[in-house]
């Protein structure tokens, strides 16, 4: 089935985006998009604020997380559209809405595929010194460029594989981690819970630690929801949407709980090999992964675990510059983006789209290492609140279309307990950001993304006022 515009588009593109994507692609896909950074490199941040009731905040915002991406399912599998949150703000509460959230999302993630290849290519320049890191980020973006303009049945296959790699490592971790904590390799013994309960307690830093790591592990999620953007390129988007979307949120929740809770079994919570993840390198990029495979004693394996980072943050560049240029192209069809995003090449893929993210990603690179810290911190700031704004939006999205969805017989999957776990789910939410309000930090990246949105409201009615005064004026005019 080809990518689908909301019903209320004024126009359609003749358009079509190619097919082919299969449940596996989906599933890795949204795996390689949620599993970066943030689990690899950022988790000892978590550990840092919460101690070992980090897990508690993982535990909630699992939660928040399996709700949201039911509701979103519900809606992709019923209109499946490669816009996908955008194109139900749209449908189901105003074409501002439509236009505000895709904008948001496509800048936000613009910004975060400059925080990966920053990164990914800092860990390179360090293995090969004599590299300028400007070249490895440039060979990088260019090659991934090429990956994404291929048609969508070879791009789904490599980032299958490329995704695999690293969920069979963390596999791997899980085994190795089980294995150490039990004391079952040589030269180990039973860890016990010493370093869960001791130095300090489960909960070292009490509530307001739970809440604070809160803060930092629940935006880790993002990235799941890239599924229901390639709904619109699979063979059959209402079953591949619902095998998907069951499958990945578990598999997402296993891997991140049961990595920190090996973390917070072997090593204390607040040693610095944990926090800082010093890998053999020395810098620092490796993450606690690399902490806790040290403890096996293998020459060699931090490195090595410090390459399946890199591979990490490379998947998810790979499957973010998918997802920003199939929602630049929504938004082009829909009549909010530039009319020259609607190219497709013959193996239909937007490859004007792809072209202007990847253009995109480059210009984020350089801001990465040409910002001032303080101005660079704003700007990511908002990536990280943009995330609840999605959510919030995709949640009363779904309260106000189910009801349409339903009489149309459009429902696929459907969201449990309606409606009172989606009333649940904004509640949970709004929780959410009365946390982030008592807190300074947090209180700051919703300025940043509070402003960012009120911008694109800006671009909004500009938009819409030109749009306006072109309908009203005579054919033979124009």
């Amino acid at each position: 089935m080809t990518d689908t515009a909301p019903p209320s588009a004024t126009a359609a593109a003749p358009e079509r985006l190619g097919t082919g994507l299969r449940v596996r692609h989906l599933t890795m896909m949204g795996l390689g998009s949620a599993i970066g950074a943030g689990l690899f490199v950022g988790t000892g941040a978590g550990i840092a604020i919460a101690g070992p009731a980090i897990l508690v905040s993982y535990a909630v915002a699992g939660l928040l997380v399996v709700l949201v991406m039911r509701m979103l399912a519900e809606m992709a599998a019923a209109i499946p559209s490669s816009g996908s949150f955008s194109t139900y703000a749209e449908v189901g509460i105003g074409r501002w809405a439509g236009f505000v959230m895709g904008w948001l999302y496509w800048a936000t993630l613009i910004m975060v595929l400059g925080v990966e290849i920053t990164a990914a290519s800092g860990i390179i320049h360090g293995w090969a010194p004599g590299l300028p890191q400007w070249l490895v980020a440039l060979v990088l973006v260019a090659g991934f460029a090429v990956v994404n303009l291929v048609g969508v049945r070879s791009f789904g296959e490599f980032e299958f594989w490329f995704a695999s790699l690293k969920v069979g490592v963390i596999v791997v971790f899980l085994v190795v981690g089980a294995l150490l904590a039990l004391g079952l390799l040589p030269g180990t013994d039973p860890v016990g819970t010493s370093n869960l309960l001791g130095n300090g307690g489960f909960a070292p830093h009490g509530l307001a630690g739970v809440a604070s790591g809160l803060l930092v592990v629940l935006f880790a999620f993002g990235g799941i929801e890239i599924i229901t953007i390639a709904a619109a390129e699979s063979d059959d988007p209402q079953r591949s949407i619902a095998t998907a979307a069951r499958s990945i949120v578990w598999r997402i929740l296993l891997f991140y709980v049961g990595s920190v809770a090996v973390m917070v079994l072997l090593l204390p919570w607040d040693s610095a090999a944990l926090v800082a993840g010093e890998g053999e390198s020395g810098d620092g990029l490796g993450g606690p992964f690399v902490a806790v495979l040290d403890l096996v004693g293998v020459p060699g394996l931090g490195r090595i675990m410090e390459g399946v980072v890199v591979v990490a943050l490379l998947s998810a560049f790979n499957a973010n510059v998918y997802g920003t240029s199939r929602m630049a192209f929504s938004l082009a069809q829909r009549g909010d983006g530039p009319g020259v995003l609607l190219r497709v090449s013959r193996q239909g893929v937007p490859w004007t789209a792809v072209v202007l993210s990847v253009a995109c990603a480059l210009v984020s690179i350089v801001l990465n290492r040409a910002l001032p810290a303080g101005l660079l911190g704003l700007l990511l700031g908002a990536v990280g609140s943009s995330l609840v704004v999605l959510w919030v939006f995709i949640a009363v999205s779904q309260l106000r279309l189910r009801r349409r969805l339903e009489a149309e017989g459009r429902l696929g999957v459907r969201m449990w307990a309606f409606p009172y776990l989606s009333w649940a789910t904004l509640g949970l939410l709004a929780g959410f950001v009365a946390l982030m309000l008592s807190d300074s930090g947090a209180r700051v990246q919703l300025a940043s993304t509070a402003v960012l949105c009120l911008v694109l409201l800006g671009l909004y009615a500009v938009h819409a006022r030109r749009r306006r005064t072109v309908a009203a004026t005579p054919a033979d005019v124009r």
